[in-house]
Formats: C-alpha cells, sequence, structure tokens
C-alpha cells in the first residue's frame, strides 16, 4: 500500500512567511501525481513536510493511514530522489544503488537481483562497475533515480529530478519513470515546475501557487477546464487566450465588447453568463480564423507568425492591443501585418469571474 492524506497542511517559517497554506490532498494507491507550480509557490516545502526534513506547521500528513508528523524521515518508509544527484563519489554505480539495501541489512543475492533489475529498467547496466565522475548528467540521474526505486516504499518522492537534462535525455527518461513507476505499481509524487512533464507523466496534477492549491485533477481536466485564471495562464503553451468582456444592451439587444471591439452576442453563437463583466477563455488551437467582415469575428492583424515543424503558431493584435495565439497546421500561411478576423468555437469558451477568477459553472 501507499497512499497519503494531507489535511489542511501549513508551513510558516520563523520570519512569518506563510509558504504552505492549508493544503488538502489525496495521493491513492499506485498513482503519479505531478506538484506543479513557478518557482516559490511552496511545492518543494510541501514535499519536504510529507518527507520530513520540515517540522509541519499546521495540520496532518498520514502515509498509510499513520500520522507521521512527528516521525522521522527515516521512520515513514519513502524513497526520495533529488534534483542534485547525490551519489556518493567514491562508490561504484552498482555500490551507490545497492546502499539502501545494503544498510537495510538485505541478503547479497537479493542484492544483486534487485540492482540488476533496476539498472536494466533504466538503461544503465553498462555502467555499474563505473564510479560516478565518468558518467553522463543523464547517466546519474538515473543512477540516483535507481537508488531512490529499488527499495520497497510507500511512497517515492522524485524533486525537480529532470531539470538539470537536455531536451532529448528528458524525454527519454519521463518515459522511462513512467514505465517503471506502472509496472512496479508504485505511488510517487513528483515536484516540477514544467507543465509540458506534468502532463505528460501524471495521474493527476495539483496545481500550486502562492503556497495555495489551485487545482487538482487529471491532465485533461487541468489543461481543458481551468478552475481560475491562473491555471489557465499557467498550464499550456502558449497559454490560454482570455478576453476581458463587457456586456451591454442597446435597442433590446445584447453585444458584448472584446478587444475594443462590439459584437452582437447572437453572432457570437455563445451562452454567455448574465455578468456584466467577465472574462472569456479559450485555448488557441480553439481560435478559428476566417473571412474579414463575417459576422460575429474580431478583427486583428497578424503580429507574429512562426512555421514550427508540424504545426504553426501566429499572434494577432487587437485594436485594444492585446495579442490572441492562433496555433494552427503545417499548411497555414499568413503574413506580418495582414489582416485577419477570428471567432471562437462556442463548445471550446469557458468563462471566468472577473473579480474571483474563478470559473463560472
Amino acid at each position: 500500500m501507499g497512499t497519503v492524506e494531507l489535511s489542511g497542511v501549513w508551513k510558516i517559517y520563523d520570519n512569518h512567511f506563510e509558504a504552505v497554506k492549508s493544503v488538502s490532498a489525496t495521493i491513492n494507491d499506485g498513482e503519479f501525481i505531478s506538484l506543479l507550480g513557478p518557482s516559490g509557490c511552496g511545492k518543494t516545502s510541501t514535499l519536504r513536510m510529507i518527507a520530513g526534513l520540515e517540522e509541519i506547521s499546521r495540520g496532518q500528513i498520514k502515509i498509510d493511514g499513520i500520522r507521521v508528523n512527528e516521525l522521522e524521515p527515516g521512520d515513514r518508509n519513502i524513497a526520495m530522489a533529488f534534483e542534485s544527484y547525490a551519489l556518493y563519489p567514491h562508490l561504484t554505480v552498482f555500490e551507490n544503488i545497492a546502499y539502501p539495501l545494503r544498510i537495510r541489512k538485505t541478503p547479497e543475492k537479493e542484492i544483486e537481483r534487485q540492482v540488476n533489475t533496476i539498472c536494466e529498467s533504466l538503461g544503465i547496466s553498462r555502467y555499474k562497475g563505473l564510479r560516478p565522475s565518468s558518467l553522463s548528467g543523464g547517466a546519474q540521474q538515473r543512477t540516483g533515480l535507481a537508488r531512490a526505486l529499488v527499495r520497497p516504499a510507500s511512497l517515492y518522492l522524485l524533486d525537480e529530478v529532470l531539470s538539470h537534462l537536455d531536451a532529448n535525455e528528458r524525454v527519454m527518461l519521463r518515459g522511462e519513470i513512467r514505465r517503471v513507476q506502472k509496472l512496479m505499481k508504485l505511488t510517487a509524487l513528483f515536484v516540477t515546475h514544467d507543465q509540458l512533464e506534468a502532463l505528460a507523466m501524471s495521474d493527476r496534477i495539483i496545481v500550486m501557487n502562492d503556497g495555495e492549491l489551485q487545482q487538482m485533477g487529471t491532465p485533461e481536466q487541468i489543461y481543458d477546464t481551468p478552475e481560475n485564471l491562473f491555471v489557465a495562464g499557467f498550464v499550456g503553451e502558449p497559454a490560454m487566450n482570455t478576453f476581458p468582456v463587457e456586456r451591454l444592451r442597446d435597442d433590446g439587444a445584447d453585444y458584448l465588447r472584446i478587444g475594443g471591439q462590439r459584437l452582437a452576442a447572437k453572432d457570437l453563437n455563445l451562452k454567455v453568463p448574465d455578468a456584466q463583466t467577465f472574462i472569456l477563455g479559450t485555448r488557441p488551437k480553439h481560435i478559428v480564423l476566417g473571412a474579414a467582415g463575417a459576422p460575429g469575428r474580431i478583427k486583428g492583424r497578424v503580429h507574429t507568425f512562426e512555421v514550427l515543424g508540424d504545426f504553426t503558431l501566429a499572434s494577432i493584435e487587437l485594436d485594444s492591443g492585446d495579442l490572441v495565439f492562433k496555433i494552427g497546421d503545417a499548411g497555414l500561411r499568413l503574413a506580418l501585418d495582414e489582416p485577419v478576423s477570428f471567432s471562437f468555437d462556442p463548445e471550446k469558451v469557458i468563462f471566468y469571474d472577473a473579480k474571483t477568477t474563478l470559473r463560472i459553472h
């Protein structure tokens, strides 16, 4: 078993800085959870409290149903891999990985079996006799992961373990981590500031900002239905397009002011909220380019245009000066300053409260 329960957890440092504010979440047995957010959002403090490396200021943490607030790190049955490789330089790769098994007095044949198995899974079998100084950064990081994953634990904590690797190595290793986690049915908490890693690897994602939990859900839920404007702007590359909207009424008809332009609400085919002002959000791929002058279309000019392999990315400048991003297929061709107009896919629009920034359900 490997379940984790956080109930109203706070971390308040001596200078009264509130790094984590009343976070509650449950990690189920066998789940891979990513803790995602910008630098300083509280994700590392949360991980360190779970690990027992930081005291919990308020609230409660349970691992496998046992309250661990007062337990030492070594008594929590967790394994941890760090952003820095933290390898013993005088030991070989084999001995580095075997170390946590040796201190638990695991029989030698079992140590050899387990180390060989994890080395094969992470593609480092050929390095077993080498010392860390002779390895590439990617091989060192794989060794650090292997040392964490080699022993049974209720929870595996992975702290920014891909951040020092180049792009190709990150893509390869994140797939291998996910494969090992699924095959071994491990419960894992992965801390990252990279939203692409979180979306690619996770069963569920916890998004944090300013010490608070913003949203917890599957990658699809986080991407398709962000619960507030922070999540909408943080997750997605490029971020969700957001438009301040003012609702107007003239001669008995509803109009919307968007991007400095007035459009008839009926022409947009949107079921808009009753609020006088709100925020409209839509993903770039749901912006529909079309003929200029058609009803229900917002006018602008092409500000930037990039061909990125199998897709293209354009930004459109509106009368208000705001930029809108549109992702198209590889056949899309535009010119700088070219007049364009666009509308929204009405099924892919989300509305947010202008004051609270929360999604309007």
